[in-house]
Parts: structure tokens; C-alpha cells; sequence
């Protein structure tokens, strides 16, 4: 049995099958003509053919460590939870999404259940975790910022304005957001940020030194409370036995001072940016909870 399915968004119907009790639907691939189906139609009428079944999510993200690693850490938690609810690793380059999906009866029962367990993971893994659902590492930043009523800056070298990118696709962001120092030469990062010559002679761009300095620049040149800084060899080219392509060094300077940390991405240009972006905006909101 195929019954039509309307489409409000577009021109293409949907189809629903059925056959020995089993449902199948089939909806046009335009992502929005798709969700309007699905939210409209599909889910209710689902929810009308099984009224006893109910199903809940919830997602926690994660930063920090990969699949694997993040997959040992919580082994003896995953390996508790009971047959009705399932983890999903859904992992993107620096970033891990954890999705419990329950099954059941009982929808109440259910978000309690997961709750819990939520809990638990949440004492498991605290400086993993940076939010939940859609949330995002430069949004909670944001929050964090405008809580505390202070600003930010960055100041970058191989990651070439990604960060701002991040920053300011916030809405609102103007209020916490100062402005961005790209200093992919070693001419900018002293004539903008005040490098010193000699740090940069003796230690190279991509050095704990520089990058520090890079941030203390950011904070004085934009006049704010918080900078991130970063300076690596996104590749393909460029490494030594010394620094390899994948060399990433970020700092962090805030009113207390400034830190810093090298990091060991891999070969591929795009996604060592990628990371490095994420792996600063994390070092930020460490920092920034850490003086809370």
C-alpha cells in the first residue's frame, strides 16, 4: 500500500509504504522540503500508528580527546547502561558528540533514566564536556564572556582568520568580540603585536615564546581581558624533524597571565585548521572557567 505525502515546501511528495507491517517512507532530498515533511507529517503520523512507543535523545559534546581514547575512558559507564538505551559516537575532526537514544514505553521514565545517566558521565569526563544538543564551543564562550562582562580578541597565524570566523558567527557577538589580528608574517606579528625580534630569531614562529607574546600583543593592541593565539605548520610543506607539519602551538593571555600549549595534528592542511581552531576555542573556555 503507497499513500502520497504532501509537501508544503516543494513540488515533490512524499510516499509512504506498507507491507507486512512494515513502514516505509520515502522524501524528497531537499534538506528543508525534507524537515517540513518529516516535522508535519511523518513524526505525527508515527506517533498516531505507535502511541506506546516513545523514544528519547539527548547529546552531549565533547572536545579534547578522539574516538578511541574518549571510548576508553568510558567503557565501564557505556558497559552499564541497559539494553533499551544505545550510545553513538559521532565524531568530526575535533570534536565527539555522545547521542543516547532510550526506548520504551514511557516517555517521563525514559528522560529520567537518561538523565542519570547523564550525570554520571558528566562526573566521568567534566573537562571534556563543553556542551549539550546544538550548543557550540564559540557560543558557550560567548555566554561565559557576557556573564562576566569581559572581552576577547585573537591573534592568528596559520588558522588565518578561522577563529574570528567562529567568534563573530555568533549573533550578539560584537558585545564580548574586539577584533582579529591575522599575523601570518613574522613582520606583522612584530609591528602589530610587538614580537620580539630576538624570540622569533632563536625560536622560530611556532614557538611557545611566540605565541605568547602574540597573546599579550592581542590584549594590549585590542584593549581586552582575554586573547587566543595561534601559530603552527598546517602543511604540506614546511616541517622539520624538529616541527613536523601538524606543529601547533596556542596560547591563551587573561588577567592572570598568559599560557600556552603545543599540540601534534596531522598532514592535512584543512583539517589541521580545523582543529586548531577548535583546540584554541577550547584552551579559551578552560581558561576562562578556571578563573571563575
Amino acid at each position: 500500500v503507497c499513500t502520497s505525502i504532501p509537501n508544503p515546501a516543494g513540488t515533490a511528495r512524499g510516499m509512504w509504504f506498507e507491507k507486512d507491517n512494515t513502514i516505509f517512507i520515502s522524501m524528497p532530498g531537499v534538506p528543508f522540503e525534507m524537515k517540513t515533511i518529516m516535522t508535519d507529517y511523518v513524526l505525527p503520523a508515527l506517533k498516531k500508528r505507535f502511541p506506546n512507543t516513545a523514544v528519547v535523545h539527548r547529546t552531549i559534546l565533547t572536545t579534547g580527546l578522539g574516538e578511541s581514547f574518549l571510548a576508553a575512558r568510558i567503557e565501564a559507564w557505556e558497559n552499564s547502561l541497559p539494553g533499551y538505551i544505545k550510545l553513538a559516537y559521532l565524531p568530526q575532526p575535533g570534536i565527539v558528540r555522545l547521542r543516547l537514544t532510550a526506548r520504551g514505553c514511557h516517555e517521563d521514565k525514559l528522560q529520567k533514566e537518561i538523565d542519570t545517566l547523564i550525570e554520571k558521565l558528566y562526573g566521568l569526563i567534566p573537562e571534556l564536556i563543553f556542551g549539550e544538543g546544538t550548543e557550540t564551543l564559540e557560543g558557550v564562550i560567548g555566554k561565559l564572556l557576557l556573564s562576566k562582562k569581559q572581552t576577547m580578541a585573537t591573534a592568528e597565524s596559520c588558522t588565518g582568520g578561522s577563529i574570528a570566523q567562529k567568534i563573530t558567527s555568533v549573533s550578539g557577538s560584537s558585545a564580548y568580540y574586539k577584533g582579529s589580528v591575522v599575523a601570518y608574517s613574522n613582520e606583522i606579528k612584530q609591528q602589530v603585536l610587538n614580537v620580539d625580534h630576538e624570540s622569533l630569531a632563536q625560536n622560530g614562529a611556532v614557538s611557545r615564546e611566540v605565541v605568547e607574546q602574540m597573546a599579550q600583543g592581542a590584549c594590549r593592541v585590542l584593549n581586552t581581558n582575554w586573547a587566543i593565539s595561534v601559530s603552527g605548520i598546517a602543511g604540506p610543506d614546511g616541517g622539520t624533524e624538529e616541527k613536523p607539519v601538524g606543529t601547533v602551538w596556542i596560547g591563551v593571555a587573561g588577567p592572570d597571565g598568559v599560557t600556552s600549549q603545543k599540540f601534534l595534528f596531522g598532514d592535512n592542511r584543512e583539517r589541521n585548521n580545523i582543529r586548531a581552531t577548535i583546540a584554541a576555542l577550547n584552551m579559551l573556555r578552560s581558561k576562562i572557567l578556571q578563573s571563575m
